[in-house]
């Protein structure tokens, strides 16, 4: 792989903003990518993982997720990013990341930019506003 990627919960209005944000504000080589239109085989990933928590894949094919992914992307980014990311590795900072990450996960769709559509697992997400996201004809 030429590239590292980011993947992220395009579905997610909340997980959208703040992609939107990286591709503003973090300056970085990764693709920043929603995982519903990325070739998740081709990068090692399963939908499974990629509704759990953003994902890392790595140039090199190493793989992190969730605060650990987020300390990839911002390591490989513009020095003060860099030194983000260094702090988010630390041992107590990221045991204390991975708990705060997991209620964020949990509450995203309470958040600001956050919608409805945020707490449905991808399968109900499906149903109800089909593959393209839009609402089918029986929601």
């Amino acid at each position: 792989m030429e590239t590292s990627t980011f993947v992220y919960d395009g579905d997610c209005a909340f997980c959208t903003r703040c992609a939107q944000f990286i591709e503003r504000r973090i300056p970085t080589g990764a693709r920043v990518v929603p995982w519903q239109f990325a070739d998740l085989a081709a990068l090692g990933l399963t939908e499974a993982e990629c509704e759990e928590a953003v994902q890392w894949v790595g140039a090199d094919g190493s793989r992190a997720a969730g605060p650990d992914a987020i300390a990839r992307l911002l390591g490989d980014s513009g020095p003060l990013w860099r030194f983000a990311g260094t702090g988010l590795r630390l041992s107590p900072v990221r045991a204390a990341a991975w708990p705060a990450y997991r209620w964020v996960a949990r509450n995203r769709h309470r958040l600001p930019g956050g919608t409805a559509a945020c707490a449905l697992p991808q399968e109900a997400r499906e149903r109800l506003y089909g593959q393209t996201g839009r609402p089918g004809p029986n929601a």
